[in-house]
């Protein structure tokens, strides 16, 4: 592909969309309990041409995934998903143990997950 000329903002974020490898937009599950955090995460991926879907926790990650055994749950069928961004301090369940039940799933065991923290006492973070 030749570079000539200006591109718009739009070409760009498609030419960064389209390195990945795929021409179909990448979906991003952000999960954290903080509303600030989550609107943060989703408009940085939305920048970048991502499709976001954000829930406030981890038991709502897994019904969205349809992993926590519930019939009525979205499932995936259809629902694809490139990648998990999970905050790991949430109450109910961590981020890591979320990462840890996505990764039992044959399903989505080879999705990568980030966990992310603002946690910054280090004695609570070493015992992790």
């Amino acid at each position: 592909m030749e570079r000539t000329g200006v591109f718009t903002r739009r070409q760009r974020r498609t030419e960064k969309v389209e390195s990945f490898g795929s021409d179909q937009e990448l979906h991003v599950l952000a999960v954290d309990d903080s509303l600030v955090d989550r609107k943060v995460i989703e408009r940085l991926l939305k920048i970048s041409s991502c499709k976001v879907t954000t829930v406030d926790s981890g038991r709502r990650a897994l019904q969205y995934l349809g992993l926590d055994g519930d019939k009525s749950s979205v499932g995936f069928d259809g629902l694809k998903v490139n990648l998990i961004i999970t905050d790991y301090w949430m109450p109910g369940m961590t981020g890591y143990e979320l990462m840890k039940k996505i990764k039992e799933s044959s399903t989505f065991k080879e999705i990568p997950v980030v966990i992310m923290s603002s946690e910054n006492v280090l004695p609570r973070i070493n015992r992790y």
